[in-house]
């Protein structure tokens, strides 16, 4: 199985780039590198393809295009501010040969000065089983290795959530169509500890306007409204400030008002695969 790397930038951090991929170069010498540069257009020369986009497509807009450059069998993606640890990649495009069925395969993350992996980085309810290899229903979108056939099937991440839950979005796609998602903690990907939301400035915002464009295209109905009132009390309990309030009921509005995606809900079957592995699609 040939493995391509996708690496998107700003063009705002060059140090930590470098950094990305010299880590790729280090654990998979013979692997394609595809650097994004996603609102920029100066090439620093460190990757196999470059791919300009001059207007910022967000990150899930990004990633399609990384992947559709991309010529591997399976794709890498990587963020510009993380690095990989030394553990192989073998484990990985062994477990993609060894069930055909599998899409996605998403890494540990550990915070390099600490060396420890926020719960939220686990793709289970709790954080639970940080050491264990098993199946899980989520996926991190920085630090994962997705199918081409997988990303082919689905036509990709959804471009227009452009930052937040575009791999729950992914994920529940995944699951309906068949595909499986493991989590590997064999691979590690260093990145800074970061509390949530302090990385960008609409997080509130998308936040919870991309729960209920989710809901709204991915969910039956009465799962859609458990969603979207439990992600409100989360919001609610977790805002600090007036910003925090006004953000989330302008969120809250931009979703209600919709999008034009075509509403294409998952199976009640998938919904008992999600519930069986842990995490109902209302949490």
């Amino acid at each position: 199985m040939k493995a391509s790397w996708v690496v998107i930038t700003r063009g705002d951090r060059p140090n930590d780039l470098t950094r990305a991929i010299d880590s790729i170069r280090s654990v998979d010498p013979g692997g394609e590198v595809v650097l994004v540069c996603n609102g920029c257009a100066t090439d620093p020369g460190l990757a196999d393809r470059f791919v300009v986009s001059e207007e910022n497509l967000g990150v899930p807009g990004g990633r399609n295009l990384g992947w559709k450059t991309a010529s591997g069998d399976v794709v890498f993606f990587l963020d510009d501010d993380a690095w990989l640890g030394s553990g192989p990649i073998t484990p990985v495009l062994e477990a993609f040969e060894d069930d055909p069925d599998l899409g996605i395969v998403s890494f540990r993350i550990e915070d390099p000065e600490s060396g420890f992996t926020a719960r939220r980085h686990v793709p289970r309810v709790g954080g639970s089983g940080i050491d264990r290899a098993t199946a899980v229903t989520a996926f991190l979108g920085g630090a994962c290795a997705i199918r081409r056939r997988t990303l082919t099937a689905l036509d990709g991440f959804w471009s227009e959530l452009f930052y937040s839950h575009e791999e729950t979005d992914f994920s529940w796609r995944a699951t309906d169509a068949g595909y499986g998602i493991l989590y590997q903690p064999e691979v590690t990907v260093f990145h800074p500890a970061a509390e949530p939301g302090s990385r960008h400035p609409d997080t509130v915002y998308l936040s919870i306007r991309n729960r209920v464009l989710l809901a709204r295209r991915d969910l039956p109905i009465p799962l859609g409204f458990i969603y979207v009132a439990v992600w409100l009390i989360i919001g609610l309990a977790r805002a600090r400030s007036g910003g925090d309030f006004f953000a989330l009921w302008r969120g809250l509005g931009a979703g209600i008002r919709g999008s034009e995606a075509k509403r294409d809900p998952i199976r009640w079957a998938t919904v008992w695969r999600l519930t069986r592995l842990g995490r109902p699609p209302i949490i």
